[in-house]
């Protein structure tokens, strides 16, 4: 009796340690509060049969960061599976303390990836990337439907292949040619997430790019055969169009307040302050800032998700709770992909009308469409 007395006191206290360093963190901090409504509104998210979701992040930085690409599983309870590629298993000696580096392919539910404030994979997980992504960028799902368990089940042994590689210091395997690590240019989220499609599900015709000879050594030649977030999304959409699947978009928008800056970097910046860039394909909007997308292949892809969303999900700035957006405007794909064509043909500016941002205001050559995927944007 005086033992379970004991544990349920020690479980007591515990609840009331948490509860205290929750209210001790604000909203949008680590240890913080989770948005009010987050299992209201994934229960009524997964009323929908999707199979799976490829999550794709925004780049934060102010020119050439092309995001993050990871990838959600369901499963049979009530959240799904993220799969996403750790950008600190790189076996850096900076990055063996401090860091989370047990597993080059990290497995988290979903709510934690997007809205968490805690992480499961413990203290050395980083905010903002491996948990809470929310609070420091926005994030566009594309839900698949269709797809048989086995083609899930398949990704699923993938994922733990590469973690068994990179535990296993493998190099030279049938889908990446050098060192299992993750590596910014070779062996990053694009690779990781293309490869598993490409050798574990059979997707044998999903173009994946190894690594040039010798660009280890010489940094454009990396950057030539590197696998990019959003080329490799439109590459998926395509091949999943092909297998008779259909596909809705989610938009997860940034929480645009959050003041927290990660303490690894430096100079830190708070998350409110940093951009939220839709991630480009390889074009010449690689290196624009957040709204100022010119480029066709770009914009086409921007227009293509917005014609394909369903639905958007935003923290509301005065109660704090998660409010589902529908969207009703949604296209079947072939008339998406016609019609994202024409307007992305439509406002697209050629290489010769690409001069200097002041130049190009003062000639009246301003970008017709800043956010053209965000349909919860005024239009212009």
């Amino acid at each position: 009796m005086r033992l379970a007395q004991a544990l349920r006191r020690i479980v007591w206290l515990a609840a009331a340690l948490a509860h205290a360093l929750a209210a001790a963190a604000g909203f949008a901090e680590p240890g913080g509060p989770l948005p009010g409504r987050l299992d209201t509104v994934f229960e009524q998210l997964r009323a929908d049969p999707y199979a799976m979701e490829l999550l794709i992040s925004f780049g934060t930085s102010k020119g050439g960061s092309a995001g993050h690409l990871a990838l959600a599983l369901r499963e049979g309870g009530d959240d799904d599976t993220v799969y996403s590629a750790n950008f600190y298993a790189d076996r850096d000696p900076q990055h063996a303390q401090g860091f989370y580096t047990r597993e080059l392919m990290v497995a988290v539910p979903k709510k934690e990836y997007l809205y968490g404030t805690r992480s499961s994979l413990g203290e050395t997980a980083a905010f903002g990337l491996d948990f809470g992504e929310v609070y420091k960028r926005s994030v566009i799902g594309i839900r698949v439907y269709g797809p048989p368990p086995a083609e899930l089940d398949a990704l699923r042994r993938f994922f733990g292949r590469i973690n068994d590689d990179y535990q296993a210091q493998a190099s030279g395997t049938d889908y990446h040619r050098g060192e299992i690590s993750y590596d910014y240019m070779n062996l990053n989220c694009a690779k990781t997430i293309g490869a598993a499609f490409k050798h574990g599900a059979g997707y044998g015709t999903l173009l994946v790019y190894d690594p040039m000879p010798l660009s280890w050594l010489l940094p454009p030649l990396a950057a030539a055969s590197a696998n990019i977030p959003a080329e490799m999304a439109q590459k998926l959409v395509e091949q999943w169009h092909a297998r008779g699947y259909t596909m809705d978009v989610v938009l997860y928008k940034k929480w645009p307040h959050s003041a927290w800056s990660d303490p690894h970097d430096e100079p830190r910046r708070g998350f409110d302050t940093l951009p939220d860039r839709f991630p480009s394909v390889l074009s010449l909007d690689f290196r624009a800032d957040e709204g100022e997308y010119e480029d066709e292949e770009n914009l086409y892809l921007m227009h293509l998700l917005r014609h394909l969303s369903r639905y958007a999900l935003r923290i509301d700035a005065g109660t704090r709770d998660l409010q589902l957006l529908s969207h009703d405007a949604r296209l079947p794909y072939a008339d998406a992909v016609a019609q994202a064509r024409d307007e992305a043909r439509q406002q697209s500016k050629g290489v010769l009308r690409r001069l200097p941002v002041g130049v190009r205001d003062a000639a009246g050559l301003v970008a017709a469409a800043s956010h053209p995927y965000d349909f919860t944007a005024p239009r212009p």
